[in-house]
C-alpha cells in the first residue's frame, strides 16, 4: 500500500494507492482545503483516521522548495519535515519532493486522453522535458534524459525574474514593482498573476470594467471570474488580460524548453491551462513559444502537450514511492 500526497496552496490531494500488474490502483482517496488545517500531518491525521489503511511507503509533492526533507511552504504558513510524517505514520521514511516534480513523475502514467496537443513537434524524439504549471502559483520542473529513461528534477524556476519583451510588458513590470520588492514570473503568471495583469490594464486606463464582472469578484475567485468572462467574451478588458497572460505563458514556455533542451516536449500542468485550453490553442500562445530569434527552428521542433488529468501530482508521488521501494520497475 502507498500514501501518496499533491499538497498546494489551495486543495491537498491524499490517495493510497495498491500495485496490480504493473499498474497503480486508487483504494481511496480525498481531497481537504489547504488553508483550512494547520499542517500537512493534520490533513493526514484525518485521511488515515477515515480510511483505516498500513502503508509500506509515503510521498507528497509539495508545493515549495523541498531542502534536506524539509519544506517550508511559500503560499501556506507550513512547515512540513519528512521525519514527522514518518514517526506519525509509523514508516521508516517518508519522501517529499517538489509537486512539479511529482508532475513529472505522473507523466509516464499518461494515456493519450490525459493530454491535449498545442504543437505536435517531433514526437518520436529522444531527450530531456520539461514541465511549467500556472495555478495558485507557478511551478517549472525538468526530466533529464540519461539514455534509458527520463529522471524528473525540480527546480524554482517560477520565482525567476519576470522579463518584459516589449514596452507593454515594460510597463506591467513598473507596475507591480510598485507592489513587490521582486516580479518574478509567479506574480504575472498564477491565478493572482492574472488579477494583476487585469488590474495593470484597468488602472493604466486601457479598458473599462464591466458591471456584471466587478459584482462577481465580490464572492467569486477573482481569476475565475476574469478566465470565464474573457472566454465567454463578455469584457473586453478581461479578454485583454487573458490574451497578454497566455502570450507572456507562451514565451516562458518557450523559456522553458531552451533552458532543459526539451526536444522530447514541453508539458503544460496546473490548474489554469486545462481551462483555457481552446484559449491556447489559438496560435497566440505558440507564437510567443517559438519567437525566439534564431532559436525558433529548435522551439518549433519541440512537443507542447496541457495536461488534462488534474491527478498527474498524485500519480507522480506514488510512482516516486513506488520506483523507490522496487514495488514499481
Amino acid at each position: 500500500m502507498i500514501l501518496a500526497g499533491d499538497i498546494g496552496g489551495t486543495t491537498t490531494r491524499l490517495a493510497a494507492f495498491e500495485v496490480a500488474h504493473g499498474t497503480l490502483l486508487v483504494v481511496a482517496e480525498k481531497d481537504y482545503p489547504s488553508g483550512e488545517h494547520s499542517g500537512l500531518g493534520d490533513i493526514v491525521e484525518h485521511f488515515v483516521a477515515a480510511h483505516p489503511l498500513r502503508p509500506a511507503c509515503a510521498c507528497f509533492g509539495i508545493a515549495g522548495p523541498v531542502h534536506d526533507a524539509r519544506v517550508k511552504t511559500p503560499n501556506l504558513p507550513w512547515v512540513i519535515e519528512a521525519s514527522a510524517l514518518a514517526r506519525q505514520l509509523g514508516l521508516a521514511a517518508v519522501s517529499l519532493i517538489n509537486d512539479l516534480e511529482a508532475n513529472a513523475w505522473g507523466i509516464a502514467a499518461l494515456g493519450p486522453d490525459d493530454v491535449r496537443i498545442l504543437n505536435a513537434g517531433a514526437p518520436a524524439a529522444l531527450g530531456n522535458a520539461g514541465i511549467i504549471a500556472a495555478g495558485t502559483g507557478l511551478g517549472q520542473a525538468g526530466l533529464f534524459w540519461d539514455g534509458e529513461r527520463h529522471r524528473p528534477f525540480s527546480c524554482e524556476g517560477g520565482h525567476a525574474d519576470f522579463a518584459p519583451r516589449n514596452a507593454l510588458e515594460a510597463e506591467l513590470l513598473r507596475h507591480l514593482t510598485g507592489s513587490f520588492a521582486h516580479v518574478s514570473y509567479e506574480r504575472v503568471l498564477s491565478g493572482p498573476g492574472l488579477r494583476h495583469i487585469y488590474e495593470f490594464l484597468r488602472d493604466t486606463g486601457r479598458g473599462a470594467e464591466t458591471p456584471a464582472v466587478v459584482e462577481a469578484m465580490r464572492d467569486q475567485d477573482i481569476a475565475a471570474v476574469i478566465a470565464r468572462a474573457a472566454l465567454e467574451r463578455r469584457c473586453r478588458l478581461c479578454v485583454d488580460a487573458l490574451e497578454l497572460f497566455v502570450s507572456i505563458y507562451g514565451a516562458e514556455a518557450g523559456n522553458v524548453g531552451l533552458k532543459f533542451m526539451a526536444v522530447a516536449g514541453v508539458y503544460l500542468g496546473g490548474g489554469i491551462a486545462p481551462k483555457i485550453v481552446g484559449k491556447l490553442q489559438e496560435g497566440a500562445f505558440m507564437r510567443a513559444f517559438v519567437a525566439k530569434g534564431r532559436m525558433q527552428p529548435l522551439l518549433e521542433s519541440m512537443p507542447v502537450r496541457v495536461i488534462l488529468n488534474p491527478k498527474t501530482a498524485l500519480l507522480g508521488a506514488a510512482r516516486y514511492a513506488a520506483l523507490r521501494t522496487g514495488l514499481l520497475r
